[in-house]
């Protein structure tokens, strides 16, 4: 993916944005890249863009800093730091129009402003690289003194109907009529391949204090510049188009947990360890962390099954966590963690490991929503033998027709064939004859991934990509097969030299630029 990147409400001066990717094992901080320096302006939209590899699977931490540079000098050390922002790739990719805006922080006790970054994935171009060159003819005349100092600033459109800038062009100064030198810019920062996608340009005059003054704009393509290199454009006509592409579709989350053993006992694997995670609570994290990035507001239905409930004892094999049958939400992966761990103080384990309830609850809610709008992802996590193999089969056969996924993860060290049959890549689950319409579920022992150092982080990441390597094709596969396509975005906030936010260039196997 391809990032773009812009701040706003920054002190005037020299502005730097370096982004820093951490490692999965060691967590260490590693500097990816830097962008181009900006000179007297609050607001500055950075030209440059970080390409990054993007993986569904994984939780790819990054962190941009911002810098008011003093000196020439490469050592950030030397420099003032402005602030700074956390997220995730993923979390930029799931955003409305891959757009996401956070505040900076880092100063304690003081407002740092926002940056806005843009993820956008790359597409293949048979062109790899287009020669450019422009010039203006009779522009306005913007200074008192002179006549005006114009400099080029273009920009692409993206999927969502905003624009993000790819080029500025050198100043030339004192003249009205510019011939600005020619330059050397990739396809895919100019329009990523879609030939048609609309490309504007638009004229300032440069100020030394950073308020340039806008002259005109016009609109093109790269088909429409290719055809006609030779020929001059009027900057003064004011043709700007909108275009309005794809959104992305809401992912749903639900948890469910298997509630077999003592949380009391350290044999159990529900033992509340002050010292470490137990093999639950690991793999609601590893997976939680990197999902939740997908889903558009962070509310979680979790359930448990396999208990008898207060004040009668009553055994139930679909509860809520949180002690709210009508609201079973929890806010985000800590809220599910934290329901999780309040549950084991009020609830009695109970076998035995009842499947179809936990399928046939959140299919029904699959079942009202197939417009393509939202997607369900189901994750149960459960170390028992299935006593409903075959209302599991036919839950499943069902649900196969359904907007939803379904995730098994198998902890402690039973063995798992019924989960193993499950998983429908050697051959399609079945029932009373009729076999799943498509391979919904992916199944993952965890003890296949538990790092033997004891470094549970690690185990973590592992689990999490290999058990969410399936879902893009899921995802696709049943868009596709139904014939639909993204809807489409609210217009987006568009960014220019002088307005208040800030964004910088776009994250994008997959390559995202940022």
């Amino acid at each position: 993916f391809e990032t773009h990147c812009h701040f706003s409400f920054l002190p005037v001066f020299s502005k730097v944005c370096v982004l820093y990717t951490q490692g999965i094992a060691n967590r260490e901080w590693r500097e990816f890249g830097r962008t181009e320096v900006i000179d007297n302006t609050l607001n500055p939209d950075f030209v440059r863009k970080f390409v990054v590899d993007y993986f569904f699977e994984e939780r790819q931490n990054l962190r941009f800093d911002l810098y008011d540079l003093d000196s020439k000098s490469d050592n950030l050390s030397k420099h003032d730091f402005l602030g700074q922002a956390f997220c995730t790739l993923g979390e930029v990719v799931g955003s409305m129009g891959s757009r996401m805006e956070k505040p900076l922080i880092g100063i304690p006790g003081r407002k740092c402003g926002t940056i806005i970054v843009r993820a956008e994935e790359l597409s293949n171009c048979r062109v790899s690289s287009v020669m450019l060159q422009f010039c203006g003819n009779k522009l306005d005349k913007k200074d008192f003194f002179g006549k005006s100092d114009p400099f080029l600033v273009f920009y692409r459109s993206n999927e969502d109907g905003s624009f993000t800038i790819c080029h500025k062009t050198e100043v030339v100064k004192n003249t009205l009529d510019p011939v600005w030198q020619a330059f050397k810019i990739p396809v895919k920062a100019l329009c990523n391949g879609d030939y048609d996608r609309n490309i504007k340009v638009e004229v300032y005059d440069w100020d030394r204090d950073g308020g340039h003054d806008f002259i005109g704009q016009f609109s093109t393509s790269y088909r429409e510049m290719s055809r006609c290199q030779s020929q001059h454009t009027n900057t003064h006509t004011n043709c700007s188009t909108w275009t309005v592409g794809p959104a992305a579709q809401t992912c749903r989350v639900v948890f469910f947990c298997c509630f077999p053993g003592n949380p009391s006992q350290p044999t159990s694997l529900h033992y509340m360890s002050p010292y470490q995670l137990n093999a639950y609570a690991m793999a609601l994290r590893a997976v939680g962390e990197i999902i939740q990035d997908y889903d558009s507001d962070k509310m979680f239905p979790a359930l448990g099954f396999g208990a008898k409930l207060p004040p009668d004892g009553r055994v139930s094999h679909e509860f809520a966590l949180n002690g709210n049958p009508q609201n079973p939400y929890c806010s985000g992966i800590e809220g599910v963690m934290e329901a999780y761990y309040q549950s084991l103080k009020s609830v009695r384990l109970y076998g035995p490991t009842h499947f179809s309830p936990v399928i046939n609850h959140v299919a029904r809610y699959a079942q009202s929503v197939k417009d393509g709008s939202q997607y369900f992802i189901l994750l149960i996590i459960s170390d028992g033998v299935i006593t409903d193999m075959a209302q599991t089969k036919e839950s499943i056969v069902n649900a196969a027709t359904l907007p939803m996924s379904i995730i098994i993860v198998g902890v402690g060290s039973a063995e798992f064939n019924e989960m193993i049959e499950l998983d429908g890549d050697e051959e399609r689950v079945s029932s009373q004859g009729r076999f799943a319409e498509r391979d919904i579920v992916q199944f993952v022992p965890f003890r296949d991934y538990v790092d033997r150092r004891g470094n549970h982080i690690l185990s973590m990441a592992r689990l999490a990509k290999e058990v969410l390597a399936e879902i893009p094709d899921q995802f696709l596969s049943y868009m596709r097969t139904r014939g639909i396509k993204p809807g489409p975005c609210p217009p987006a906030y568009t960014p220019t030299p002088t307005s208040t936010p800030a964004v910088h260039p776009l994250l994008t196997r997959r390559v995202s630029r940022i």
